[in-house]
């Protein structure tokens, strides 16, 4: 399995990164207007059961996620801070290291939020087809993107990814999409609100 900094430079790998993450998580404006409620919101509507956050950062979709969920991520300053923060993550190495981790059919559903656009295609579709064993028969995956304006928003970012690439990965992966939608505004907004996004349900088939 390749390692996501592979294709993105490694911008994505290091302390400054997470930090940055961080900053721009724990924002006072962020906290007091609860920025995040509708995002949160959307999340918890989708029932996902144990879920494994692909690229979880530094836990902030993680902290949401029902109990028995986990997180990894290649970066392992994030890594770190999630834990401080109480998280259950995990480095790419340490999780596929552990038997009990990586154990196959473990998890309901993959979360894979804001980590497509930081890979060339074929590294993301190579990354998630890695995990694909450890998603049980009829798990879900939900992918979420940013639209137009959040893309432009991080140089960090590589490979726009709107819905038409979301279902191409899905059927290269081998998983039937049930569902797609924008948030928190339609569509159209996402040429001018950065923080909007594409979401993705798509399932894996049960035989």
């Amino acid at each position: 399995m390749s390692d996501e900094s592979d294709a993105a430079g490694g911008k994505t790998a290091g302390e400054a990164y997470a930090q940055r993450l961080t900053r721009l998580a724990d924002a006072p404006w962020k906290r007091v207007l609860n920025v995040q409620a509708p995002y949160h919101r959307d999340l918890r509507r989708q029932r996902l059961g144990t879920t494994l956050d692909i690229g979880c950062g530094i836990g902030r979709l993680l902290a949401v996620l029902p109990d028995g969920s986990i997180g990894v991520d290649h970066n392992p300053h994030s890594i770190a801070i999630a834990r401080d923060r109480g998280l259950q993550a995990y480095t790419t190495e340490e999780f596929l290291a552990d038997p009990a981790l990586a154990k196959p059919g473990r998890f309901d559903s993959f979360l894979a939020a804001h980590l497509i656009e930081h890979l060339e295609y074929p590294v993301a579709l190579e990354i998630m087809r890695g995990y694909l064993p450890f998603l049980r028969p009829g798990g879900r995956v939900l992918f979420i993107t940013p639209q137009e304006r959040g893309f432009r928003s991080d140089a960090t970012h590589i490979t726009f990814t709107d819905w038409a690439q979301l279902r191409r990965l899905a059927a290269d992966l081998g998983l039937v999409v049930e569902r797609e939608w924008s948030i928190p505004f339609p569509r159209w907004a996402g040429k001018l609100f950065t923080h909007n996004e594409f979401r993705v349900i798509a399932r894996k088939p049960a035989n």
